[in-house]
């Protein structure tokens, strides 16, 4: 038997160690992110608390056709190589779907096809619609230590494109899952559909636009239904927490904490926030024909009509109606 040289032994060993650190790249997570050395497998239950209520939120507040509610909740746990949405960026075209119809099909393919092509997905999770603005909705996850980041999303309805939810938040920190994690939640626009009250007719944006987190503030148009310019902030529309399970998989989902379960109405020991809504009126019609005697000073009138009623002490309507002095055309 032939006798390797040494520098053919030499390369072999070179090449083998290019190998194993190649191998070892490809199980670390990307962007920078910390490896979970975690157990492999952690189970969570999931609650999401709806917090869009009349007065938090009193500025065309959904009451039928339909009423304020939320769409199901969908989710996955997965690796940093999967995304659902992210801000700034374009959503795929089944979470347009979700977004805008509330029709989970296509996402549910796409987080399908991207667990078996990139194995960046460990578990698809899903909770019930809440058919009320305050309700909340549960259910359960398993997340793994290579697949520790976990998103999802749930449609506000009624809204032209609107939504709530978390992106790749990390239930994993070093060597040890997270107890509990809860957060707030804020409306974000998916950037597929145009329109700026929670009842707009579709109007599609073209071309596509990035997610954008919609504030009191912006988009900055008095026709938009979160637009409250008197806020530096909207208060959260919804709160989701996370509370890690000790029991077994199918154990019963603990309530969230600070939260008293009445079916799937809430009631919170926080006091809700009082927005104010100021009145808003239309613009001043046309004056109307001077009326008065021959030989003096008539008057005439013109009016405005409420577009918006105030509400939690915000400002009050002003004079809807206005006199002024006039010569009379036809005097009597």
């Amino acid at each position: 038997m032939e006798t390797p040289s040494p520098a053919a032994a030499r390369g072999r060993a070179l090449w083998a160690l290019l190998l194993a650190a190649l191998g070892s790249a490809a199980g670390q997570p990307l962007g920078g992110e910390s490896a979970c050395t975690a157990r492999p497998l952690a189970t969570y239950s999931i609650t999401f608390t709806g917090k869009w209520s009349q007065t938090a939120f009193p500025k065309q507040y959904p009451l039928f056709r339909p009423p304020a509610q939320w769409s199901s909740l969908l989710g996955a746990a997965h690796s940093s190589d999967y995304s659902m949405w992210r801000k700034n960026q374009y959503v795929s075209n089944g979470l347009r779907d979700f977004a805008e119809r509330g029709e989970a099909w296509a996402l549910m393919k796409e987080i399908e096809a991207a667990g078996e092509k990139l194995q960046s997905v460990h578990g698809v999770f899903s909770a019930p619609a809440v058919p009320s603005g305050t309700g909340q909705t549960a259910t359960e996850l398993e997340a793994h230590s290579r697949h520790s980041l976990v998103s999802f999303v749930v449609r506000i309805v009624p809204s032209p494109d609107w939504f709530v939810g978390v992106d790749s938040l990390d239930l994993c920190d070093g060597d040890h899952w997270l107890e509990q994690v809860a957060m707030d939640l804020y409306p974000y626009d998916a950037g597929t559909d145009s329109g700026f009250t929670f009842s707009s007719p579709n109007f599609a944006t073209i071309p596509q636009d990035t997610v954008t987190e919609i504030t009191s503030s912006s988009p900055s148009h008095p026709a938009n239904s979160f637009y409250y310019p008197r806020l530096k902030s909207l208060p959260p529309i919804a709160r989701v927490t996370l509370v890690q399970l000790r029991q077994s998989p199918r154990a019963l989902v603990p309530p969230a904490p600070d939260l008293v379960g009445r079916g799937n109405e809430i009631t919170d020991s926080l006091p809700v926030p009082e927005t104010p809504l100021d009145c808003e009126v239309s613009l001043w019609s046309s004056w109307g024909l001077c009326g008065g005697p021959c030989g003096k000073l008539g008057a005439r009138s013109r009016t405005r009509y409420v577009l918006v009623q105030p509400a939690n002490h915000g400002a009050p309507c002003p004079k809807l109606e206005e006199e002024a002095e006039c010569v009379p055309d036809n005097c009597i």
